[in-house]
């Protein structure tokens, strides 16, 4: 058995003296696992670091096996954030809930294409806080396709497209001001980028940002982690906690 595709780096657990289990989000082949020989010399330590881009090859005897990884870096990242706390928090928050989100070897449609979105708006300082925003529709997504998603299209009350600005905690639907009434204090804040066909850019503040965080982490720990026992994964607490306040 045998494939090759493209991945993410999502984690390097050392096995063995100089072995790794590398696990990867991979294009076409999901979050997958493999055995990778050498892993801790010199040479390859540097590229086994979450968010790595690589070319992929996985072999095994049977479908059902660990398996070996021989991979190739196309592009590693992290090192490049190692003076900017926030983008590295941004990575490792990505890296961590994808490994513990998604399930084993399945596909999910969107989810390899925003992580590299991501990756590609996190190597860009210009853009200032984007890459949270960027960030926050790759969660957004991940809670799409995994059967647990937001309509923030419109008011679940008044039906209204334009100045929604809550959503319920219960139902995931967005609501106007008009329309939260007295359960306004129940609800949680909708950023206006984040609302029907808002538009992202580099001005966004970092108020709006922490409520976005606050939004897709609710979600995620309630219908995500909370079934399988799991507090929202340490990474993902430690790059809300940047941005509160």
């Amino acid at each position: 058995m045998q494939w090759i595709d493209s991945g993410v780096v999502l984690s390097a657990r050392p096995f063995g003296d100089s072995a790794a289990v590398v696990t990867l989000l991979t294009e076409h082949n999901g979050r997958h696992a493999g055995l990778v020989h050498g892993a801790r010399t010199a040479a390859r330590r540097g590229f086994l670091q979450c968010g790595t881009l690589v070319s992929a090859r996985w072999s095994a005897r049977l479908a059902d096996h660990l398996g070996r990884f021989d991979l190739e870096p196309q592009r590693a990242i992290a090192a490049a954030l190692f003076d900017d706390a926030d983008r590295l928090a941004g990575l490792t928050s990505a890296a961590a809930v994808a490994e513990r989100a998604l399930a084993e070897r399945q596909h999910y449609p969107g989810v390899y294409d925003g992580l590299r979105a991501l990756i590609d708006s996190l190597a860009v300082p210009e853009l200032g806080d984007t890459w949270l925003a960027v960030y926050l529709r790759w969660e957004l997504n991940l809670l799409q396709v995994l059967g647990y998603g937001l309509d923030l299209s419109r008011c679940a009350v008044t039906g209204e497209r334009t100045g929604l600005a809550w959503v319920s905690p219960r139902t995931g639907r967005a609501v106007t001001g008009q329309g939260a009434g007295e359960w306004t204090p129940r609800l949680l804040r909708l950023p206006e980028f984040l609302a029907g066909e808002g538009t992202v850019d580099a001005s966004v503040p970092r108020a709006d940002l922490a409520a976005g965080l606050d939004l897709t982490g609710h979600f995620l720990a309630r219908h995500v982690f909370a079934p399988a026992g799991q507090p929202l994964p340490p990474g993902r607490a430690r790059l809300a906690a940047r941005f509160a306040g």
